[in-house]
């Protein structure tokens, strides 16, 4: 059952400096079950079988962690962290630099819209007091067109009439 073999680094020594051995028994002294733990059948040097305290054996070494690849998807948003964090930080900067500026172009763009609008209203109002001015009649121009062709891919002709 316990056919283990022990080496044994150091024997009692008697007062007499003579080696002490366990004499072996002609038969079992204890049942198996009977036996402490921590207790083992050892074979001393001299071919002797006893019962003796062994040291318990040494913890295992832990396991080693494997260690896990990083998901692409990581990988990617680590590399695009700072660089979108740069690209926001230099947007900023350049709008505070540009901020005066667009203060003026802004300033300028509703100059640019109220000249537009008094011109939409202006030109016509100027053009008709310039023809009442000049006694140009106000009479209009009837301009008629007519367009014969033969078939779907025929050649067109036509007469232009004024009135």
């Amino acid at each position: 059952m316990h056919d283990t073999a022990y080496e044994i680094t150091s024997t009692a020594r008697r007062s007499d400096d003579t080696t002490t051995y366990l004499m072996e028994t002609t038969g079992p002294v204890m049942l198996p079950s009977e036996i402490p733990p921590g207790v083992q059948m050892v074979t001393l040097p001299g071919g002797i079988r006893t019962l003796a305290y062994t040291q318990p054996p040494a913890p295992a070494a832990p396991p080693v962690p494997v260690v896990q690849p990083i998901p692409a998807w990581a990988k990617t948003t680590a590399l695009l962290t700072p660089t979108i964090g740069g690209g926001i930080a230099a947007a900023g900067i350049g709008l505070s630099y540009a901020a005066p500026g667009l203060i003026a172009m802004s300033q300028a763009l509703w100059s640019a819209v109220a000249l537009i609008a008094a011109a939409a209203v202006g030109v016509p109002v100027l053009l008709r007091l310039g023809r009442a001015a000049t006694g140009t009649s106000t009479g209009t121009t009837h301009i008629t067109q007519n367009i014969t062709a033969s078939g779907m891919f025929g050649k067109a002709n036509g007469t232009i009439n004024h009135h």
